[in-house]
Protein backbone atom coordinates (compact mmCIF):
# COMPACT_ATOMS: atom_id res chain seq x y z
CA UNK A 1 0.00 0.00 0.00
CA UNK A 2 2.88 2.61 0.77
CA UNK A 3 4.63 2.23 -2.41
CA UNK A 4 1.29 2.30 -4.08
CA UNK A 5 0.35 5.29 -2.31
CA UNK A 6 3.90 7.34 -2.79
CA UNK A 7 3.54 6.83 -6.68
CA UNK A 8 0.37 8.41 -6.58
CA UNK A 9 1.66 11.25 -4.32
CA UNK A 10 4.94 11.48 -6.71
CA UNK A 11 2.71 11.38 -10.26
CA UNK A 12 0.53 14.28 -8.63
CA UNK A 13 3.23 16.68 -7.08
CA UNK A 14 5.27 16.17 -10.10
CA UNK A 15 2.97 17.88 -12.21
CA UNK A 16 3.25 21.46 -9.72
CA UNK A 17 6.94 20.92 -8.48
CA UNK A 18 10.26 20.64 -9.66
CA UNK A 19 12.17 20.10 -7.28
CA UNK A 20 12.73 16.15 -6.57
CA UNK A 21 14.27 16.64 -2.85
CA UNK A 22 11.13 18.67 -2.02
CA UNK A 23 8.85 16.34 -3.27
CA UNK A 24 10.25 13.20 -1.41
CA UNK A 25 10.61 15.65 1.71
CA UNK A 26 6.81 16.18 1.66
CA UNK A 27 5.82 12.67 1.22
CA UNK A 28 7.95 11.60 4.06
CA UNK A 29 6.25 14.32 6.35
CA UNK A 30 2.53 12.87 4.99
CA UNK A 31 3.37 9.36 5.73
CA UNK A 32 4.98 9.57 8.89
CA UNK A 33 2.20 11.72 9.96
CA UNK A 34 -0.58 9.24 8.94
CA UNK A 35 1.52 6.22 10.54
CA UNK A 36 1.59 8.17 14.04
CA UNK A 37 1.35 5.29 16.43
CA UNK A 38 -2.15 6.98 17.80
CA UNK A 39 -3.84 6.70 14.25
CA UNK A 40 -5.93 4.04 14.14
CA UNK A 41 -8.52 4.81 11.83
CA UNK A 42 -7.24 8.54 10.24
CA UNK A 43 -4.07 6.57 8.90
CA UNK A 44 -3.02 5.63 5.22
CA UNK A 45 -5.38 3.25 4.76
CA UNK A 46 -8.63 5.90 4.97
CA UNK A 47 -6.33 7.87 2.12
CA UNK A 48 -5.95 4.68 0.18
CA UNK A 49 -9.75 3.92 0.87
CA UNK A 50 -11.01 7.84 -0.46
CA UNK A 51 -8.60 7.29 -3.62
CA UNK A 52 -9.17 3.91 -5.03
CA UNK A 53 -13.01 5.19 -5.09
CA UNK A 54 -12.33 8.53 -6.28
CA UNK A 55 -11.26 6.39 -9.60
CA UNK A 56 -14.69 5.72 -10.07
CA UNK A 57 -16.20 9.12 -10.08
CA UNK A 58 -13.16 11.21 -11.15
CA UNK A 59 -14.94 12.06 -14.91
CA UNK A 60 -17.47 13.83 -12.66
CA UNK A 61 -15.13 15.84 -10.95
CA UNK A 62 -13.92 19.13 -12.13
CA UNK A 63 -10.82 20.16 -10.63
CA UNK A 64 -9.63 16.59 -9.78
CA UNK A 65 -5.71 17.35 -8.94
CA UNK A 66 -6.95 20.15 -6.37
CA UNK A 67 -9.30 17.40 -4.82
CA UNK A 68 -6.52 14.96 -4.66
CA UNK A 69 -4.05 17.64 -2.73
CA UNK A 70 -6.85 18.60 -0.14
CA UNK A 71 -7.52 14.42 0.11
CA UNK A 72 -3.51 14.08 1.02
CA UNK A 73 -3.42 16.81 3.65
CA UNK A 74 -7.50 16.88 4.82
CA UNK A 75 -6.26 14.57 7.93
CA UNK A 76 -2.52 15.26 8.22
CA UNK A 77 -3.14 16.85 11.58
CA UNK A 78 -4.76 14.97 13.60
CA UNK A 79 -4.82 14.49 17.59
CA UNK A 80 -8.65 13.15 19.04
CA UNK A 81 -8.01 15.64 22.24
CA UNK A 82 -7.81 18.66 20.22
CA UNK A 83 -10.93 20.44 18.08
CA UNK A 84 -8.64 22.28 15.68
CA UNK A 85 -7.29 19.69 13.60
CA UNK A 86 -8.82 20.71 10.08
CA UNK A 87 -7.59 24.47 10.83
CA UNK A 88 -3.91 23.55 11.32
CA UNK A 89 -4.32 20.73 8.45
CA UNK A 90 -5.30 23.99 5.95
CA UNK A 91 -2.35 25.63 7.77
CA UNK A 92 0.04 23.11 6.67
CA UNK A 93 -1.37 22.30 3.27
CA UNK A 94 -1.33 26.51 2.39
CA UNK A 95 2.11 26.04 3.69
CA UNK A 96 3.42 23.21 2.07
CA UNK A 97 1.46 24.35 -1.68
CA UNK A 98 2.23 28.00 -1.78
CA UNK A 99 5.09 27.17 -3.88
CA UNK A 100 3.44 24.50 -6.09
CA UNK A 101 2.19 25.68 -9.37
CA UNK A 102 -1.07 25.40 -7.87
CA UNK A 103 -2.82 29.45 -8.63
CA UNK A 104 -4.37 31.13 -5.84
CA UNK A 105 -7.89 29.86 -7.05
CA UNK A 106 -6.93 26.57 -6.56
CA UNK A 107 -5.33 27.02 -3.64
CA UNK A 108 -7.75 28.32 -1.80
CA UNK A 109 -10.03 25.34 -2.74
CA UNK A 110 -7.55 22.96 -1.38
CA UNK A 111 -8.48 24.59 1.91
CA UNK A 112 -11.74 25.21 1.49
CA UNK A 113 -12.40 21.38 0.67
CA UNK A 114 -10.05 21.18 3.77
CA UNK A 115 -12.15 23.07 6.06
CA UNK A 116 -15.12 21.69 5.04
CA UNK A 117 -14.79 18.28 6.35
CA UNK A 118 -15.12 20.51 9.96
CA UNK A 119 -18.72 20.22 10.35
CA UNK A 120 -18.88 18.05 7.13
CA UNK A 121 -20.72 20.81 5.20
CA UNK A 122 -20.33 21.66 1.56
CA UNK A 123 -18.68 25.35 1.58
CA UNK A 124 -18.00 24.95 -2.37
CA UNK A 125 -21.48 24.92 -4.07
CA UNK A 126 -20.20 26.13 -8.42
CA UNK A 127 -20.04 22.45 -8.87
CA UNK A 128 -19.94 19.00 -6.99
CA UNK A 129 -16.46 18.94 -6.06
CA UNK A 130 -16.95 19.63 -2.44
CA UNK A 131 -19.59 17.31 -2.20
CA UNK A 132 -17.54 14.29 -3.65
CA UNK A 133 -15.03 15.23 -1.68
CA UNK A 134 -17.45 15.00 1.70
CA UNK A 135 -19.06 11.81 0.26
CA UNK A 136 -15.61 10.28 -0.07
CA UNK A 137 -14.55 11.24 3.69
CA UNK A 138 -17.97 9.48 5.16
CA UNK A 139 -18.17 6.68 2.78
CA UNK A 140 -17.11 4.06 5.90
CA UNK A 141 -20.51 5.13 7.29
CA UNK A 142 -22.09 3.04 4.58
CA UNK A 143 -20.14 -0.11 4.36
CA UNK A 144 -21.73 -3.07 5.60
CA UNK A 145 -22.05 -3.79 9.77
CA UNK A 146 -18.24 -5.64 9.91
CA UNK A 147 -16.08 -3.00 8.09
CA UNK A 148 -18.39 -0.71 10.20
CA UNK A 149 -17.88 -2.19 12.99
CA UNK A 150 -14.05 -2.00 12.69
CA UNK A 151 -14.12 1.34 11.73
CA UNK A 152 -15.78 1.94 15.42
CA UNK A 153 -13.49 0.62 16.98
CA UNK A 154 -10.86 2.08 15.69
CA UNK A 155 -11.87 5.18 16.08
CA UNK A 156 -12.62 4.14 19.75
CA UNK A 157 -8.89 3.63 20.11
CA UNK A 158 -8.28 6.73 18.96
CA UNK A 159 -10.09 8.67 21.73
CA UNK A 160 -8.84 6.13 24.26
CA UNK A 161 -7.88 8.64 26.45
CA UNK A 162 -11.11 9.40 27.33
CA UNK A 163 -13.41 6.47 29.35
CA UNK A 164 -16.67 5.34 28.17
CA UNK A 165 -19.01 7.51 30.43
CA UNK A 166 -17.16 10.64 28.55
CA UNK A 167 -16.83 9.15 25.23
CA UNK A 168 -19.78 7.50 24.87
CA UNK A 169 -22.15 10.35 25.00
CA UNK A 170 -19.71 12.28 22.76
CA UNK A 171 -20.16 9.87 20.33
CA UNK A 172 -23.81 9.77 20.68
CA UNK A 173 -24.50 13.59 20.02
CA UNK A 174 -22.31 12.96 16.97
CA UNK A 175 -24.15 10.05 16.06
CA UNK A 176 -27.28 11.86 16.39
CA UNK A 177 -26.26 15.07 14.97
CA UNK A 178 -25.81 12.73 11.66
CA UNK A 179 -28.64 11.31 11.55
CA UNK A 180 -31.29 14.38 12.05
CA UNK A 181 -29.44 15.59 8.45
CA UNK A 182 -31.86 15.30 5.72
CA UNK A 183 -28.94 13.13 3.58
CA UNK A 184 -25.84 11.74 5.37
CA UNK A 185 -24.75 11.91 1.34
CA UNK A 186 -24.41 14.72 -0.82
CA UNK A 187 -24.16 13.19 -4.39
CA UNK A 188 -26.69 11.20 -5.48
CA UNK A 189 -24.17 8.37 -6.58
CA UNK A 190 -23.30 8.27 -2.66
CA UNK A 191 -26.69 8.58 -1.56
CA UNK A 192 -27.76 5.38 -3.27
CA UNK A 193 -24.67 3.19 -2.84
CA UNK A 194 -23.91 4.07 1.00
CA UNK A 195 -27.02 6.26 2.33
CA UNK A 196 -29.76 3.32 3.66
CA UNK A 197 -26.93 1.46 5.33
CA UNK A 198 -25.43 4.54 6.67
CA UNK A 199 -28.21 4.91 8.79
CA UNK A 200 -28.78 1.48 9.92
CA UNK A 201 -24.87 1.48 11.01
CA UNK A 202 -25.25 4.56 12.68
CA UNK A 203 -28.39 3.48 14.67
CA UNK A 204 -26.96 0.12 15.43
CA UNK A 205 -23.92 1.61 17.19
CA UNK A 206 -25.92 4.27 18.85
CA UNK A 207 -27.85 0.99 20.36
CA UNK A 208 -24.49 -0.32 21.71
CA UNK A 209 -22.93 2.44 22.81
Amino acid sequence: MVPQLKSQWINLSSKYFEDQTQIESYWEEIKTEYTDKNRYYHNLYHLQNMFSQLNAYKDDILDLDTLKFAIWYHDIIYKSTKKDNEDKSVILAKTRLQSSKLDENRLEKVQKLIISTKNHKRILNENNDNAYFLDLDLSILGTDWMIYEKYIHNIRKEYKVYPNFMYNPARKKVLHHFLERDTLFFTEAFKTKFEKQARENLKKEIEQL
